[in-house]
């Protein structure tokens, strides 16, 4: 016999008590009422009857799908795309439950494992949304999913955490030598020296028997005092003027630099990311035993963009065996945000 169940301001109450101990006991679907009781939301009403499993009436008429659906569109905000993940996530076999009273995500699995917040691609992405997200689901010691719906109705999930990421390569002290700024590199001549940036820390790429840094690096080792950066004519070119010349020329150096720093202190091997489209790629170990674990992209604290260009960088990232990795940098503290792909 089939379940049925009535629809009473915005919920379906189901009284037959085999029905209850179906759908409540079995398959963790509906709240438990006193006077034996079974409250269903009206997106768990509209997946049953989807899947001919309940009749749902209202003031003794039988609602059909298209009835059940206008109502719950009416009474359920974005109930297109909470809808197309509940229906997605059930037939995967997550028992999950819409977050009624807790506002902060869309749904949780009714074990508490994991919590989820839903996304058309047409949203938009905040940086520091998903940071308060996921700080939020951290005190409960759980996972964080988000679930991008596109206007096809294709489901793309990510898991999404902080990272405290790390390395194992300790910062060393070089013996102090001159480069030469080409525009938009430093180059040292110096073969004895650039032979230990490279080989100890892997700064640059060989320039003969020099070697070529990039503007961050150099910046870096400027400040360290291990380089002093001169112009053609063997000018010696302080500190302001060569971040005004850097400025020009990459108007976001200072995130960047802020974060290169942070990383070098936690032990990574940085390196441009320019060719998988971000700015860093971080090594873990040493490049030559291993690939870059990570794509590092700064931002600033509020920072927003489309779904389509994350969805862009974690696609990028995944193809290349890497793990794309935001930066979000406030001031000087900086949260490493993780996107990964996720087959639920």
């Amino acid at each position: 016999m089939q379940t049925s169940g009535e629809l009473i301001v915005g919920k379906i109450i189901v009284k037959k008590p085999k029905d209850i101990g179906r759908l409540y006991n079995k398959s963790h679907f509906g709240k438990s009422l006193n006077g034996n009781k079974l409250q269903l939301d009206l997106l768990e009403g509209v997946f049953l009857l989807d899947d001919k499993k309940i009749k749902i009436f209202h003031n003794k008429e039988e609602l059909d799908f298209q009835k059940l659906i206008k109502i719950a569109s009416q009474s359920i905000p974005e109930f297109e795309i909470k809808y197309l993940v509940f229906k997605d996530l059930r037939n995967r076999g997550h028992a999950i439950k819409l977050s009624e009273k807790d506002k902060i995500t869309t749904f949780y699995d009714y074990k508490q494992q994991f919590f989820i917040s839903v996304f058309s691609e047409r949203d938009i992405f905040e940086i520091k949304q998903t940071k308060n997200l996921i700080k939020d689901v951290k005190k409960r010691k759980k996972e964080l999913w988000f679930g991008i719906v596109d206007e096809e109705g294709d489901i793309t999930y990510y898991d999404v955490s902080l990272l405290d990421i790390k390395g194992i390569t300790k910062e060393h002290v070089f013996p102090k030598a001159n480069g030469l700024l080409l525009k938009d590199r430093v180059v040292v001549f110096n073969k004895s020296i650039s032979k230990k940036l490279l080989e100890e820390e892997f700064f640059g790429k060989p320039f003969g028997d020099g070697l070529q840094l990039s503007l961050i690096e150099a910046l870096y080792l400027s400040e360290k005092g291990f380089i002093s950066v001169h112009t053609a004519d063997d000018e010696k070119i302080a500190k302001v003027k060569l971040e005004k010349n850097i400025h020009k020329l990459q108007p976001d150096y200072k995130l960047r630099l802020i974060v290169f720093k942070d990383l070098k202190k936690r032990g990574l091997i940085v390196k441009t990311g320019f060719k998988f489209g971000a700015h860093f790629r971080a090594y873990a170990k040493k490049p030559d035993e291993t690939h870059a674990e990570y794509l590092v992209h700064v931002v600033d604290k509020d920072f927003k963009s489309n779904w389509a260009e994350i969805s862009r960088a974690v696609r990028l990232a995944h193809s290349v065996n890497k793990e794309i990795v935001f930066a979000r940098v406030d001031k000087n503290k900086i949260d490493y945000v993780k996107f990964g792909r996720l087959r639920p």
